[in-house]
Parts: C-alpha cells; sequence; structure tokens
C-alpha cells in the first residue's frame, strides 16, 4: 500500500523535475505519473476482491447457520457458485498483492532516479553545497560551543563569564 507521506515525498519529486527542461525529466515524470495510476488501479482490484472474499464467506455462513441440515437442504448450484466466487476472487487478490509489490519496487526504482535528476539539476544551477560540518556541538556541550572558542578556549576568564 502506498503511504501518504510515500505519496507527498513522490508528488514533491514530480513537482522538482517542472524545473528540468529535459526529455528525460520529462519522460520520467509521465512514467512515475503512469506507475502511480497503475498502483491504484491495482489497490482499487484488490479491495474490490477482498469485498467478494467477505460476501462469499457472509453468504456460506448463512447457509450453514440459518439452513437446517446444510449440506443437504441447499441448493448444490448456489454453495457451488460461492465457493468458485471465493477461490476466484482470492487467487485474484494474491495476485493482485504480487501485482502491487512489483508496481511499488518500480515506483521506488524511478523515484530514486527522480532523486539523483533533482541533485544534478540542483548542482547544475546552484552549484556543489557549500562542505558542512562533520559533526554540530550538542546544545548542552560547553566545551565545543564556538562563542567560547572565540573567547579564548575553556579556562580562560571570558569563558567564565560566558558560563
Amino acid at each position: 500500500m502506498i503511504t501518504r507521506d510515500h505519496h507527498n515525498q513522490t508528488e514533491f519529486l514530480k513537482r522538482c523535475l517542472h524545473y528540468g527542461e529535459s526529455a528525460e525529466c520529462r519522460e520520467l515524470k509521465q512514467e512515475i505519473t503512469r506507475l502511480q495510476s497503475d498502483a491504484r488501479c491495482v489497490q482499487r482490484a484488490a479491495w474490490l476482491m477482498a469485498a467478494l472474499i467477505a460476501l462469499t464467506l457472509a453468504g456460506l455462513a448463512y447457509a450453514t447457520i440459518l439452513l437446517e441440515n446444510f449440506p443437504y437442504s441447499a441448493p448444490r448450484l448456489i454453495v457451488s457458485l460461492l465457493c468458485a466466487l471465493g477461490v476466484g476472487s482470492l487467487i485474484s487478490l494474491l495476485a493482485f498483492a504480487g501485482l502491487g509489490i512489483v508496481y511499488r519496487k518500480r515506483l521506488d526504482q524511478r523515484r530514486e532516479e527522480c532523486r539523483r535528476m533533482v541533485t544534478q539539476l540542483l548542482e547544475t544551477r546552484l552549484g556543489n553545497p557549500a562542505a558542512a560540518p562533520l559533526r554540530e556541538p550538542a546544545p548542552g556541550d560547553a566545551s565545543r560551543s564556538p562563542v567560547r572558542e572565540a573567547a579564548g578556549g575553556a579556562g580562560s576568564p571570558t569563558t567564565e563569564i560566558l558560563a
């Protein structure tokens, strides 16, 4: 199943692709849109199969509980149709679940391609990012504070005032 966060991230990446003028960006955006549409279609079909399974089970439960002498008094055709509908729906549900997993993997691959393209697009437009510090000082780490280091170190009189 596609989560809301997954969908929001995908939409953000697609919007970032709008800034790329290349045909590759347009094709990737179209493919992501198509994969999302196909995944939604498969998800709806899976829900339909789950509903059919539930209706089949309800019909069989009705026949089992409310009919006297169930196996012999119920019309065989109706029971056979309910069983066939249930088994067919279950097989279809498993197939749709597998297809949904395939679409999810393809969509994840395209999202990764999209991230790479957006990163390249940002690097070409804005340049490489400035080198970030390896470790930010912790909020309570007084010995690594830039203010303390500029004031003369950990034991100086200036740092005593800052404390």
